[in-house]
């Protein structure tokens, strides 16, 4: 059997695991719904369990490593997930160490968002491209850089959280405490809290036929946007302006080949992306507007690939590793070259 690794997308909501093969084709999937309460235990203890679930399914399996996904911050070199907002009683877990020890498999973490961005670079809409900035527009706003063909990391991997670049002074909190964030304007839950303040339970408007008279989602714009309804289109057109605004500040920041949207907002993708390119042309510097804007098309899978990638592809390891390369016997530049 070929080569395969296990990979992991842990997220605030969903735990989801796979068996993926070098050529970024999933052959097992399995999820649950995360113990994100319940502290850092409960939810390796899952991992595990789901790692036990996928390997009865291919007991013939040949496992290289696993690769773990998971929202920041973290320290993907040193394997310590720091203090992620949306997994309770997680602080400094050595998440690296403790999967390493049980699997006996080398390991790899890297922030969720630069998964998907790995993911999208090798397999997805950026296949071929030296760099790319993803951003996944959802509940919040997250973001991976790939740079001459590595993920950006700054220090202790904490670069590219581009959800809370300043992009006004106005408007709703964020989660973070600051007023302003690139998230807070234009990710899907704002998206969602505008078109619920705009309408009324029992109003008559699709949007909230739509939501059965309760808030609003982002979902319900598109839905009801790509129906030609006139509040929607409205808020569709603030959305790309925020999302366009932001944009314009990554090009500025990465000068990348492209950027890819993905997230649930993508959905609405070619709603949207006339309204940002337009704000783009407007709001860049000449040198940077041909960069082309687009759609992901890995979907919710770019993040398991992405995780996976980590263990299959040698220009990969430098990246994430579970051990030095030197303990493989193989040297960074070694497998830099073979990458290409």
């Amino acid at each position: 059997m070929t080569k395969l690794a296990l990979a992991f997308d842990l997220g605030g909501t969903a735990l989801r695991g796979a068996l993926v093969e070098s050529d970024g084709r999933i052959v097992a999937h399995a999820s649950a719904s995360t113990l994100a309460g319940a502290g850092s235990e409960a939810v390796i203890s899952q991992i595990v369990a789901l790692a036990g679930t996928l390997l009865r399914e291919h007991p013939q399996a040949k496992v290289a490593g696993i690769g773990v996904g998971a929202p920041g911050p973290l320290d993907p070199k040193a394997g310590i997930v720091i203090a992620p907002p949306t997994l309770a009683g997680w602080h400094d877990v050595p998440l690296i160490d403790i999967l390493g020890r049980h699997f006996g498999l080398p390991v790899r973490l890297e922030n969720d968002a630069n998964a998907a961005a790995l993911g999208e670079w090798r397999f997805g809409a950026g296949r071929g491209s030296g760099s790319l900035v993803f951003v996944t527009v959802s509940t919040g706003i997250g973001g991976g850089v790939v740079a001459d063909g590595h993920i950006y990391h700054g220090r202790r991997g904490l670069a590219a959280e581009i959800g809370h670049m300043t992009v006004t002074g106005e408007g709703d909190r964020c989660f973070c405490g600051a007023i302003g964030c690139f998230e807070a304007v234009a990710s899907g839950t704002a998206l969602g809290r505008r078109a619920t303040r705009l309408t009324a339970p029992g109003d008559g408007s699709l949007l909230r036929r739509l939501s059965n008279d309760g808030d609003v989602s982002a979902r319900h714009v598109v839905e009801a946007a790509k129906a030609g309804d006139a509040n929607a289109l409205d808020l569709i057109e603030a959305e790309a302006q925020w999302l366009g605004i932001g944009f314009t500040n990554l090009l500025h920041l990465y000068s990348p080949d492209l950027i890819v949207m993905g997230g649930g907002l993508s959905n609405g993708f070619d709603l949207l992306a006339p309204s940002i390119r337009a704000v783009i042309q407007q709001r860049a510097m000449p040198a940077y507007r041909d960069v082309p804007i687009v759609q992901a098309e890995l979907g919710d899978r770019a993040g398991l690939i992405g995780a996976a990638s980590l263990i299959l592809w040698e220009g990969g390891a430098p990246l994430a590793m579970a051990q030095d390369d030197k303990d493989r016997g193989a040297t960074p530049d070694a497998t830099e070259a073979r990458h290409g």
